[in-house]
């Protein structure tokens, strides 16, 4: 699933791309993944005009000159995908042939056309993504929205906000507590891998059992490694173009994710992948031993 530097990235490209094209028509295969009132279609996405593009956790809003806003949320194998008139293209997200092939294919759902016959298409090849027409004021009101924890990459998302959120989640693994979007919004399983290995914590250590310096250090390591993330482009490693035709390199840097049976890059012993909260998880099993010492 595509997490906040992957779609901090599609924002960032999108941000360049959209704003100011007119939508001239929206054409989609399923309800499912696109479940609007074709007279709201009609009236407030149809002749609109884009005018900004925003990201609030892992989920994108492309806001229109309507009053509404549409917004998009990439869930497990989604992508977004744009295609000027002369044929130059971004695209983001899951990262599989339909970044780079022709378009529409057998995983569009949605085709939003342009004025200038430039194209935004939102492809899902296991349909569990959406895109959806709101009015502006209320995108905040979404349940998607309202369950969401705080920014973990917010200016105001201080290391107190962050220990306060965590610590509600004592009983549980460190792991499951920064993945849960509740606690903090935009956090997956490559970038707690990542921040863990770099904050030296077992991924299943109980929460109530991590020190204040670990999580202090866990709290930078998760801003650090997003950031680096974003500033590469993503973490996808097949077929992610950016605005400027770059592959995403990010995991080309990582330290443990997807690097099970290679040397730990601080102390050489041999990462091992595990399984926490319910997804593969890799650690350096003499880095990150289990325990409260700092």
């Amino acid at each position: 699933m595509p997490e906040l530097p992957e779609v901090e990235t599609v924002r960032i490209g999108l941000a360049r791309l959209l704003p100011d094209r007119i939508v001239s028509r929206a054409t989609f295969d399923t309800a499912k993944s696109f479940p609007n009132d074709e007279r709201a279609v009609a009236k407030y996405l149809v002749g609109a005009t884009v005018v900004a593009v925003r990201r609030r956790g892992k989920a994108l809003m492309i806001d229109l000159d309507s009053g509404y806003s549409l917004i998009v949320h990439l869930k497990m194998t989604g992508q977004l995908v744009f295609r000027d008139a002369v044929g130059e293209r971004f695209g983001a997200g899951h990262p599989n042939d339909s970044l780079v092939g022709e378009l529409p294919d057998r995983s569009t759902r949605v085709t939003l056309d342009f004025q200038d016959e430039s194209k935004l298409f939102f492809n899902d090849q296991r349909k569990f993504g959406w895109m959806k027409l709101v009015k502006t004021e209320l995108v905040e009101q979404e349940p998607f929205f309202l369950k969401l924890g705080p920014e973990a990459l917010a200016d105001d998302f201080t290391f107190e906000r962050f220990r306060s959120a965590v610590l509600r989640r004592k009983g549980t693994t460190i792991k499951a507590a920064i993945l849960d979007q509740s606690v903090l919004a935009g956090v997956g399983n490559i970038y707690a891998d990542e921040g863990l290995f770099a904050a030296r914590i077992h991924p299943a250590t109980r929460v109530g059992d991590v020190s204040s310096v670990k999580l202090k250090r866990l709290y930078q390591a998760l801003r650090e490694v997003m950031l680096l993330s974003i500033s590469l482009g993503g973490s996808s490693d097949k077929n992610y173009v950016d605005a400027e035709g770059r592959k995403g390199s990010y995991l080309t840097f990582a330290k443990v994710f997807r690097r099970e049976g290679q040397d730990c890059p601080v102390c050489s012993t041999k990462i091992i992948k595990l399984r926490v909260a319910g997804r593969g998880t890799h650690i350096c099993p003499r880095c990150q031993k289990r325990g409260r010492l700092p």
